[in-house]
């Protein structure tokens, strides 16, 4: 018979699976975009519309999602968001005009945001807070960045042999296997809390405010900032997040509990995720410029580029819950977030427009390790001091602060990497694209050091995380509620 440290292994393998499969779909499309412009006659003008519809969706309903699985459960809403992200990966490999693709998107998105913060509520829930949760953080995080990457080396082997439609088929099988152990493994939600309702007026508001916000910042760049329908999109969303704040500063059970913003290592790692997403998750996209539009290396190429970064980052997050047993949350996301920034400015030194790619290779890996650790830590951090029955949220709080800080912070750095470029061709635009980027990897180092500097507004534990865990079910710590 297997035992319960079996069974919760196994539920952490099945949870960093999850996790694996909505993060492929970052960029997994980014590489087939070509050939689904061709394929269903985008303009290079609407193309973006492909990767901007999930991303919208996504960090819309995150903290929808968060909320929803503290009160629905956790496994119907992780079942629920499965099921939603293969029925979008089918329709969207069946897809034959843009319109049904971009529905297709927009309903992975909603399955995302409901995956993300369920299965890091159920890992929290799962496992104590300590050197317990932050070993199984660690292989969901380290997992979750692994994914990323992946997704740009798979995308393009499997467009080159299948064809763009088979970046949304593969989905399809990895989702319902992940649907069918999530049945077997994970056990069945309890009856919902009395006197607990979900806020049905704050969770509609949020997601608005939220997904017209990132919208103006996602088609800012190639809409233009003053184009009626980026400024539509941010009037509609200051309007509806300043009634969202009216429901939840007059509601009884708000969708945002107000004694969660006053935990100052919550608040502190959602502003750390925003700066996070907004720095560390722009590098993967502007090195994909680098070696595609400066380098010339083809899809594939591209994809084999990364898999040192990938290795890295993967070590880096497992190491991180070791790291954080021994020497707390603070010290090592300071260290962490100083040696991300030191590779930042390695980088950008190495990025000329002629480098081989072992130059490349020491800022790589100092900026690939700060990653990994940083974002298992803020991870870590977001769901210290929150009890078992609010995790959810405070799941859902981190992760849509990590959805509008790409937001913003791609929305910034691409115009700072494009500044210079309009009206060149040939070589003098491959010169000059080069300078931009560096420009904007040497501003991404700017922002990992703001962020070491916030890191140290993070409560200091009170004794060492390498002491031995209080019991489960003592006062202290509420009971999973699984």
């Amino acid at each position: 018979m297997p035992t319960t440290t079996d069974r919760r292994r196994a539920i952490l393998a099945l949870l960093a699976f999850a996790m694996l499969i909505v993060s492929l779909d970052q960029y997994i499309v980014v590489v087939a975009l070509p050939e689904i412009g061709r394929g269903l006659g985008y303009s290079a003008q609407t193309l973006q519309a492909v990767i901007s519809a999930y991303a919208v969706t996504s960090a819309g309903f995150l903290l929808l999602g968060g909320r929803a699985s503290d009160l629905l459960g956790r496994r119907r809403v992780l079942v629920a968001g499965l099921t939603l992200y293969g029925v979008g990966s089918l329709v969207g490999g069946l897809a034959s005009s843009p319109e049904v693709l971009l529905v297709a998107r927009a309903v992975q998105g909603l399955g995302g945001a409901l995956v993300f913060p369920a299965t890091l509520a159920l890992i929290n829930t799962t496992f104590a807070e300590g050197p317990e949760r932050n070993r199984a953080v660690a292989i969901w995080g380290g997992t979750g960045a692994a994914g990323l990457v992946v997704g740009v080396l798979l995308g393009g082997i499997l467009t080159q042999a299948l064809g763009w439609e088979s970046v949304f088929f593969v989905n399809v099988p990895l989702a319902a296997v992940a649907l069918v152990l999530s049945f077997v493994l994970i056990p069945a939600d309890r009856g919902r809390e009395a006197g607990r309702r979900f806020d049905l007026p704050g969770a509609l508001t949020a997601a608005v405010g939220i997904t017209l916000l990132v919208f103006a910042l996602v088609q800012g760049p190639n809409l233009g900032w003053v184009s009626p329908g980026v400024v539509g999109s941010a009037v509609g969303a200051v309007l509806a997040l300043t009634a969202f704040a009216v429901i939840e500063r007059r509601g009884r059970d708000p969708l945002v509990p107000p004694h969660l913003l006053a935990n100052r290592n919550l608040a502190t790692a959602a502003a750390m995720a925003f700066m996070f997403w907004a720095t560390f998750g722009s590098v993967l996209y502007f090195l994909t410029l680098y070696f595609q539009d400066v380098r010339g290396y083809d899809a594939l190429a591209t994809g084999v580029a990364f898999l040192l970064p990938t290795a890295v980052v993967v070590a880096g997050s497992t190491f991180a819950g070791r790291v954080a047993t021994r020497w707390g949350l603070r010290p090592t996301l300071v260290v962490a977030l100083a040696v991300g920034a030191i590779g930042a400015v390695a980088l950008g030194l190495a990025m000329s427009p002629d480098a081989a790619y072992p130059t490349l290779i020491p800022g790589l890996v100092l900026l690939s390790a700060g990653d990994g650790i940083t974002f298992t830590m803020i991870f870590i951090a977001a769901g210290t001091g929150v009890p078992d029955r609010e995790q959810g949220v405070a799941s859902g709080i981190a992760s849509t602060s990590t959805s509008i800080g790409a937001a913003v912070g791609l929305a910034l750095l691409v115009l700072v990497a494009a500044a210079g470029t309009e009206g060149l061709t040939g070589d003098s635009l491959r010169v000059e694209t080069a300078a931009g980027l560096r420009t904007a990897v040497f501003a991404i180092a700017g922002g990992i050091a703001a962020t070491a500097v916030l890191a140290l507004n993070l409560r200091p534990e009170r004794q060492p995380l390498a002491a031995a865990p209080c019991p489960r079910g003592v006062p202290a710590r509420e009971p999973a509620e699984h």
